[in-house]
């Protein structure tokens, strides 16, 4: 994670026009907030070049979910398209939402869904399977295709402030299914079969609005069907109020998912140490 430095940001004046402080009050409240229109053309266009190589060229990192069914469930991360971020003034949409200049680059998430009928993301929270907390904590989530509500991310509204449950393991008959097997995180509400107790918001998306969400809201992704495309990218950045969350997520201390992938810049840090110690250059 270089230091690229400060000089290259966009300022607020040159994204689209909104009302940023209700848009702030909003990711405040809700734990998340559409912005539509966010992204021009050549962003797009970045975006998209960025997508293709990456799948194109898969790090170490690339799986494939559920790989029995007959539908494409891809997922890549990194930190390979802060370049792009800075481009297209992603950072400046976060600047502008948090009022804070001093930000972090966690790095990205690329999902794609096609070939078939593929399976819904099962609902979670993304701070079960990281070791931080603080409300600087954001995904601004981007599809490259157009989406009606009924296949964009969804979300639970309000939940970023409420109980952190254990993780999902993936499983392929168990949404719920714990990630910490012998953990004292309480395990995930069946949220999808009993749709009607939650306050369930999404929207419809097209190519060029963005979706900033905190990442301990409980959220989860519409699957596809056959003659349908899903081309998603989740990037995450952090700022100053985020700290370290030492807590225990497994009574046994097992390091799993994302937290043993990030557990070499864990090293050292104890509850509640500001977490961007561990992370270098602020972007």
């Amino acid at each position: 994670m270089g230091d690229t430095g400060m000089t290259g940001r966009r300022g607020r004046e040159t994204l689209p026009p909104r009302s940023w402080d209700h848009a702030a009050q909003a990711l405040r409240d809700d734990g998340v907030v559409f912005l539509p229109g966010a992204l021009g053309l050549a962003d797009l266009h970045a975006l998209e070049g960025a997508f293709a190589a990456s799948v194109a060229d898969p790090s170490p990192k690339a799986v494939r979910f559920y790989p029995q069914e007959d539908a494409t469930f891809f997922e890549d991360t990194g930190q390979r398209l802060l370049p792009v971020v800075r481009e297209t003034g992603i950072d400046a949409t976060v600047a502008a939402l948090w009022g804070e200049a001093d930000m972090w680059y966690l790095g990205e998430q690329l999902f794609l869904k096609e070939g078939g009928h593929s399976r819904r993301t099962p609902w979670h929270q993304d701070t079960s399977y990281l070791r931080m907390m603080g409300t600087q904590l954001v995904a601004c989530w981007i599809s490259l295709d157009p989406l009606p509500k009924t296949h964009c991310l969804e979300f639970v509204r309000g939940s970023h402030r409420g109980t952190l449950y254990n993780g999902s393991a993936f499983a392929a008959d168990d949404d719920t299914a714990p990630l910490y097997k012998q953990s004292l995180l309480p395990r995930l509400p069946d949220i999808q079969n009993r749709r009607d107790d939650f306050d369930i918001v999404s929207w419809d998306v097209a190519p060029g609005d963005m979706i900033v969400f905190h990442l301990g809201i409980l959220h989860g992704g519409a699957g596809t069907v056959p003659g349908m495309r899903r081309r998603t990218l989740s990037l995450r950045f952090l700022g100053p109020d985020v700290a370290f969350d030492g807590r225990p997520r497994d009574e046994v201390g097992a390091q799993e998912g994302n937290d043993a992938a990030l557990a070499t810049i864990y090293a050292g840090l104890k509850h509640g140490d500001p977490f961007h110690r561990a992370l270098g250059a602020k972007i």
